[in-house]
């Protein structure tokens, strides 16, 4: 059995990753830390994850933790995780970070983005960006995977395959996206409290969220040239799931059928990206408490523009799910072990 350790477990991809785990036939979770919660039994959280009743959480003591676990997920605040997750993975650790403090590779964008330095450069060059639908070749391989963020694996698996195609023009893009108030975090906020949520709808972080510079990165990998993307989220009041709407110009003429033929012969063979058919198009409900990102494709040849709708839980396939994800490939296992007792993809 492969042991594992939940450094800040108290939050929701805490929690989803404790839930996940749970129905794992591999994996024994032996640790999980909290700083606001630690002495607190798991159930007093969670009540219902009773396959921990007995365990409680921890203070994150990197030197106590070492000999307890041989992976470690990593679900602290931005900016937390540098210096554990430098640690665990200098000690001879696999590591799994769910935040971004390894997603961006250069450590000048993530400055500027997030407001505090990177100081351990040494090791974010050895962190792969686990979105195992472009890279697990390279996840296979690593020790430490930086885990997407919500967003960008709703945008990046949305845009694959025209982009590594070449059928765009890459200026054109724009990507207009809602989430659920779990995006945000289980931390208190009047800002996301049920009364100001509830019968609200919004844009934020507009021409500046973080997400930004981490879906430039990855899609200007793919199209092997810099590209720069019009990026707006919004906040749903719901409690889970990502819509992304994203707008393209294409090259040259096409048509729905085409670009959907495109789309599953791309993704045909991937266990956790579901193509629809001609006219249907994704709904966050059907992809709640999953791993799956739908993805709906219609060309206005009016316009000569592809619209490409994605939906994921942002919680699953944008957080803790990907996560199992990686580390099934990271170890060998089937990918899709643990994720498989999660809620029936229609």
């Amino acid at each position: 059995m492969l042991k594992v350790a939940i450094c800040g477990g108290s939050g929701y991809t805490g929690g989803e990753l404790l839930r996940i785990l749970s129905s794992h036939s591999k994996v024994k979770v032996t640790a999980v830390t909290s700083e606001r919660s630690a002495g607190k039994k798991v159930t007093d959280l969670f009540p219902s994850l009773y396959t921990y009743a007995r365990m409680e959480f921890e203070p994150l003591k990197p030197e106590k933790l070492l000999k307890k676990a041989d992976l470690f997920f990593l679900a602290l605040p931005h900016a937390a995780s540098q210096e554990a997750v430098d640690f665990f993975y200098q000690n001879g650790k696999k590591v799994i970070d769910l935040s971004a403090d390894y997603r961006l590779h250069d450590p000048k964008v993530y400055s500027e983005w997030y407001s505090t330095n990177h100081n351990f450069t040494n090791t974010l060059k050895k962190a792969v960006y686990g979105l195992p639908e472009l890279h697990r070749g390279k996840v296979k391989k690593s020790s430490l995977v930086a885990n997407p963020g919500c967003y960008p694996t709703s945008a990046i698996l949305g845009l694959y395959p025209v982009l590594t195609k070449g059928l765009i023009k890459s200026g054109s893009i724009i990507i207009d996206s809602k989430s659920g108030t779990s995006g945000a975090g289980r931390k208190g906020s009047v800002n996301f409290s049920y009364c100001e949520v509830n019968e609200g709808f919004k844009a934020y972080g507009i021409a500046g969220h973080r997400h930004t510079p981490e879906i430039e990165q990855e899609i200007s990998l793919i199209a092997k040239k810099k590209i720069k993307v019009n990026f707006t989220p919004h906040l749903l009041p719901v409690n889970r799931g990502i819509l992304s709407t994203i707008y393209v110009d294409l090259i040259k003429r096409s048509d729905t059928k085409t670009m959907i033929e495109l789309y599953k012969k791309i993704y045909g063979k991937e266990a956790f990206v579901k193509v629809l058919d001609e006219n249907f198009f994704p709904n966050i409900k059907n992809v709640a408490g999953t791993n799956f990102c739908e993805i709906g494709l219609k060309v206005d040849t009016r316009t000569n523009k592809l619209i490409i709708v994605s939906a994921i839980d942002n919680l699953i396939k944008g957080a803790s799910g990907q996560a199992v994800q990686n580390m099934n490939i990271i170890m060998g296992f089937k990918e899709s072990e643990g994720l498989d007792s999660l809620a029936v993809h229609p």
